[in-house]
């Protein structure tokens, strides 16, 4: 039996949601958070960007208040993370590769709701990646780091990247599942040669 769309993005969103929970769970953790401070650290990571992505386009109330799912993978992944991060030996790597995931979900999710609600393609990039970065923003912020999309480091170029490739494919090839797919592959294994090569853009000399 074939797959609706509707449920691609419903598989899309649960995972997304679960990457990003796991990913501020983790960043709480290495901040010595208590379990009450990791739990919200996961829910601001994990429901963030799509909260202000539901607020842009008036999809009131916001896709968390009205869905279970969304709720049911915060819990997973908060207890996920309390059950099996001492098994990490790296923290830094762990945290990195659930961002890099929820990144990816989270982008081409956010891009195709755009699409779907009738905004330009532009709009609809520019939403998935607000629906992909900002809950790495409030968790870092609430961790007291800096956000990585304001570094150097290349972050939200990733998810732009990923989300006009997604967006060209949907477009010539009419091909739903490829175009998430790829827009997925390709945010993550940008992130990767990122961080395995240290590539970021240029910052501003002030001296």
């Amino acid at each position: 039996m074939p797959i609706e769309p509707e449920q691609i993005i419903l598989i899309i969103e649960a995972t997304g949601t679960f990457a990003f929970a796991v990913s501020g769970a983790t960043a709480a953790i290495r901040s010595r958070f208590d379990l009450f401070g990791i739990f919200v650290l996961a829910f601001a990571t994990a429901i963030g960007g799509g909260t202000i992505r539901d607020v842009m386009i008036g999809n009131l109330p916001v896709n968390w208040l009205t869905d279970t799912l969304a709720i049911t993978s915060v819990i997973a992944g908060f207890i996920f993370t309390l059950l099996i991060y001492r098994r990490m030996k790296k923290l830094e790597g762990w945290l990195f590769a659930f961002d890099a995931a929820g990144l990816g979900l989270f982008t081409v999710m956010g891009t195709q709701i755009g699409l779907e609600a009738g905004m330009s393609v532009g709009i609809s990039i520019a939403l998935g990646t607000i629906t992909g970065c900002f809950g790495g923003v409030l968790r870092d912020v609430l961790a007291g780091d800096k956000p990585l999309i304001f570094q150097e480091e290349i972050y939200a170029m990733a998810a732009v990247t990923g989300g006009i490739i997604f967006t060209l494919i949907l477009h010539f090839f009419d091909t739903l599942f490829v175009a998430q797919l790829t827009g997925i592959v390709v945010i993550v294994l940008i992130r990767v040669i990122v961080v395995r090569y240290k590539v970021g853009l240029p910052r501003m000399n002030v001296d």
